[in-house]
């Protein structure tokens, strides 16, 4: 296995797109070289329900920016994206250059009204790919509520969970993400908004549940020895290799 340095972001999210992607840019520049990074969900727009059109249409000009900052490093987070039959919530992983993986919020949080105003994703996206030699995962905000989508990134190295989480539940958040890990034995990183109204608690969990995370910070970053994963599974053996 490999060492890799991870980055969760925790940002306020402001009305202006612009001012969004450039505040994002300059944490991203921040962070070291090969390194990953991942930032909130819709950091870029938020849900901003009454102007989807236009967020979608940024998506494309912050896909055409984040492509160009991933050439030497893997950059995720989601946006607002319009199909045919609707708006999607797309969790998208910019990897040299490249768009390496991209896949639909299945589970739409109701409180939200997220239900109201997006299209499902189908659940077969969420799966496995790979950054260099790391078997990675994602599950988006909501979708960590639901122990039938922790199946389907079982087995991962490492798992992203982008969120906008309510405060109200930051208990809840920072439960789940360290339960993902220990759970799945696998390296989790997980990036929450810091709006007034957002849990923030983003960070790094390790196999072993030990977690990192500072609400002060915009920028949380630690290396990762993925060795910690073999560690784990050989000496807590449940089945994973």
């Amino acid at each position: 296995m490999i060492s890799k340095q991870l980055y969760s972001l925790q940002v306020k999210t402001k009305q202006n797109f612009e001012e969004n992607l450039e505040h994002l840019r300059n944490l991203i520049i921040e962070c070291e070289g090969d390194s990953i990074i991942l930032a909130p969900e819709v950091c870029l727009t938020n849900f901003c329900y009454q102007k989807m059109d236009e967020a979608s249409a940024f998506a494309k000009e912050a896909t055409k920016t984040l492509l160009t900052l991933s050439s030497d490093r893997t950059i995720i987070t989601t946006m607002i994206e319009k199909y045919r039959n609707g708006f999607y919530n797309n969790l998208k992983v910019f990897h040299k250059g490249e768009l390496l993986h991209k896949q639909s919020k299945h589970k739409l949080f109701p409180l939200g009204n997220e239900h109201l105003h997006f299209q499902s994703g189908d659940i077969a996206e969420i799966s496995h790919f790979k950054i260099d030699d790391l078997v990675c995962g994602a599950l988006n905000c909501f979708e960590l509520r639901f122990i039938e989508l922790w199946e389907r990134v079982k087995g991962c190295d490492l798992i992203f969970v982008p969120a906008q989480w309510g405060k109200e539940r930051k208990d809840n958040f920072e439960t789940l993400t360290k339960a993902l890990a220990i759970t799945t034995q696998s390296f989790v990183l997980a990036s929450s908004g810091a709006n007034d109204t957002c849990a923030k608690g983003s960070g790094i969990i390790t196999p072993f549940g030990v977690a990192i995370t500072d609400d002060s910070k915009e920028i949380i970053g630690a290396k990762a020895d993925f060795n910690a994963i073999t560690q784990v599974r050989k000496y807590i053996n449940i089945g994973l290799s």
